[in-house]
């Protein structure tokens, strides 16, 4: 039987139905997983995303882009292919996409994470022959902490500086972990402040009825004196630029998943970092591919070689596939667009 999905300098490519998924380069017909810059890109004749996807794909793309929607789990034909999107739980949208051709079932997963956070639609298993996964974080040593032990991490950190009359700094990207953050704060023990293209993530996701805590866009006229001891989220390059140091008498702080390495922590030279992810850690990768049932798995961006040889070890025919994508780079070049 052939291949379902297969590889190409474009992207994902599905010749039974002539679309590809979350292609690099431009193309007739797209089918995106999320709205994240490296999956969702300018310059597609035709897109297909989730509902919950397409305003910010929409914000960033433009009023023109050609963008048609499906509901999670609504099937659909396309030339000789059956798709369906399903929850990745990575950011609010974020799907899997399944193809099924003449009995042959293969999922595209994204980005995407097992356990819940309380903002993205929850991870979703979809069985399947054969699993492409990401594996940013395709190492034992990636385990996120805890959702209450993070929140409560975080909140004793932003008391105490308020106390010792610091602000607050803490690094995210601007759509998906900027968010699940000011969910997990405590709006009562002070103001919060917004890098703007936080902030105009945030007005997209309030657009679509999606609760999030009060919050005030940093501009250049504002005197930050006027919100002692406040909770500042900025994005990551933002944190070593001159926007950062208006705050005078300041911790700073960065969440993401390569703070379980110490090294990385040192040379971003942060007071703390706070491990947490919008991608699976080692646990929940390997739980996504077991609950698949796939024997066939191809790993994309991140450990891609120690993740295969894993994967070989464990009985799965496993192979490594190149594609554009960046996931959560370890030095956070890979900024967020206003």
């Amino acid at each position: 039987m052939a291949d379902v999905l297969t590889f190409t300098d474009r992207g994902i490519y599905c010749p039974a139905g002539d679309f590809h998924i979350d292609p690099w380069r431009p193309v007739d017909r797209a089918l995106i997983t999320h709205g994240h810059a490296d999956h969702s890109r300018w310059g597609m004749k035709r897109y297909l995303a989730t509902g919950a996807a397409a305003p910010v794909m929409r914000h960033r793309l433009g009023e023109d882009a050609r963008i048609e929607t499906i509901a999670f789990g609504e099937e659909r034909r396309i030339g000789d292919a059956t798709v369906s999107y399903h929850p990745a739980g990575h950011v609010p949208g974020s799907a899997q996409i399944r193809v099924a051709v003449k009995g042959e079932v293969w999922v595209a997963s994204g980005d995407y994470k097992v356990v819940p956070d309380g903002l993205s639609e929850p991870f979703e298993p979809v069985r399947c022959h054969a699993f492409i996964t990401e594996c940013t974080f395709g190492l034992p040593v990636f385990k996120w902490t805890a959702q209450d032990v993070l929140k409560q991490q975080i909140n004793d950190w932003w008391r105490s500086n308020k106390a010792d009359g610091r602000f607050s700094l803490l690094g995210a990207y601007a759509l998906g972990k900027a968010q699940r953050l000011l969910r997990s704060v405590d709006a009562d023990i002070g103001p919060i402040l917004t890098h703007g293209a936080i902030e105009n993530t945030n007005d997209v996701m309030r657009g679509q009825d999606i609760a999030l805590p009060d919050t005030i866009r940093v501009t250049g006229e504002m005197d930050v004196r006027d919100y002692p001891g406040a909770l500042v989220l900025a994005t990551p390059g933002a944190l070593a630029q001159p926007w950062a140091r208006k705050f005078g008498q300041r911790s700073t702080a960065f969440a993401s998943g390569w703070m379980a390495l110490r090294g990385v922590r040192r040379r971003r030279a942060m007071d703390r970092g706070f491990i947490v992810s919008d991608h699976a850690d080692w646990d929940g990768l390997n739980t996504a591919i077991r609950e698949t049932g796939a024997e066939k798995v191809f790993a994309t961006h991140g450990y891609t070689a120690s993740f295969q040889k894993w994967l070989s070890d464990q009985g799965y025919d496993a192979h490594i596939v190149s594609t554009e994508y960046s996931g959560e780079t370890a030095e956070d070049a890979a900024e967020e667009p206003a």
